[in-house]
């Protein structure tokens, strides 16, 4: 069942220049269902966050929550719960005080209160904190509580707005799985946003890559990291191996000469991206010299000066990787090989 829908969403924010910040937006989220929204400042992924919070009035278009349009719902009666980057507790208040809030607002009684907040603070892993003062916390108990906030009017619709972004990598890697197996538990319907791909690939069922306003592409994250749209969306995941191309023939020429491209590909002009797996050091293929050379963790990142061409990205295994300075030979795996359309930005 379809929870969200926006319908043809628009959001000027220049009336003298004609800009938007959001261009006829299409967006289904089902119930159950975790979006992260990707994308780069300005693309119009916070101000999507607010038009379906009620924080900000569309010009044109539908938000409907089950069916029922919001245009003239108030934000505290849509029943929806939304997080921001900065958490914006209650100093003044207790742990238990913050968690409560939403409760207070809906009238609950004293015991049914006391019991939803030990139930949530054990749910985020923070059981018999109610007493602490705020100021006390961490920022990843700071965001525990937060979330707890969000949860206990048992919103329809769960909404984040760069959920973890304040907080060091280590952390918010844990915090990711342990939101990924929360939500999943509770069957919570999630709209996320974030800056952060690792943190989107990992907490979502879904992704949508937002640009100038306009959805770029939208799929599972392995549909999207597998399958980027355009030139936009690789380079926006950090591939750096995209170069114009011409297939003919199973092949495509490229700057770097001809490269197989998976069986079935259309001839014509195209962009080509390799992925850096793709680009495979061997004892013959495309002169290059090792420009710089990266420790990975599991494997060594290589870019490399070819003879033809623009600078390529490869990787290696850790034993036996080549030196700055060394002069290696590579040839291309098609597997690792993605023709993509004329880059434009993408429509919903």
């Amino acid at each position: 069942m379809t929870l969200l829908q926006l319908e043809g969403v628009s959001v000027r924010f220049g009336e003298r220049t004609g800009g938007y910040a959001l261009d006829r937006v299409d967006l289904r989220v089902a119930a159950h269902e975790i979006v992260c929204v990707l994308g780069p400042s300005g693309s119009g992924k916070s101000t999507l966050l607010r038009v379906v919070a009620g924080l900000q009035r569309v010009s044109a278009g539908r938000v409907l929550l089950a069916g029922a349009d919001q245009a003239a719902v108030p934000v505290h009666r849509r029943g929806v719960g939304l997080m921001f980057q900065d958490h914006q507790l209650f100093p003044h208040r207790d742990v238990g005080g913050n968690v409560a809030f939403g409760l207070r607002m809906r009238d609950s009684s004293k015991s049914a209160r006391e019991d939803r907040v030990a139930e949530l603070l054990e749910l985020v892993g923070l059981p018999g904190a109610g007493k602490r003062a705020v100021a006390s916390l961490s920022g990843g108990e700071q965001q525990r509580v937060a979330l707890a906030r969000a949860l206990a009017p048992s919103p329809r619709l769960l909404m984040l707005d760069e959920p973890l972004g304040q907080l060091d990598r280590g952390l918010r890697e844990r915090l990711v799985v342990e939101l990924r197996g929360l939500f999943s538990r509770l069957g919570t319907t999630v709209l996320a946003v974030t800056h952060d791909q690792g943190e989107a690939f990992a907490l979502a069922d879904r992704v949508v890559v937002m640009r100038d306003g306009r959805i770029a592409q939208a799929g599972t994250p392995l549909e999207v990291w597998q399958r980027p749209a355009s030139e936009f969306v690789a380079r926006f995941l950090g591939f750096e191996n995209v170069v114009p191309a011409v297939v003919s023939g199973g092949a495509a020429g490229t700057p770097w000469g001809k490269v197989p491209v998976p069986a079935g590909e259309a001839d014509g002009e195209r962009q080509l991206l390799i992925r850096p797996a793709g680009v495979v050091l061997g004892p013959d293929g495309l002169r290059c010299e090792v420009v710089s050379r990266t420790f990975r963790g599991t494997h060594v990142a290589l870019r490399l000066r070819p003879q033809t061409g623009p600078v390529l990205e490869a990787e290696c295994g850790l034993a036996g990787a080549p030196a700055v300075g060394d002069r290696v030979a590579v040839t291309f795996a098609p597997a690792e090989v993605v023709v993509l359309p004329a880059d434009a930005p993408g429509s919903g």
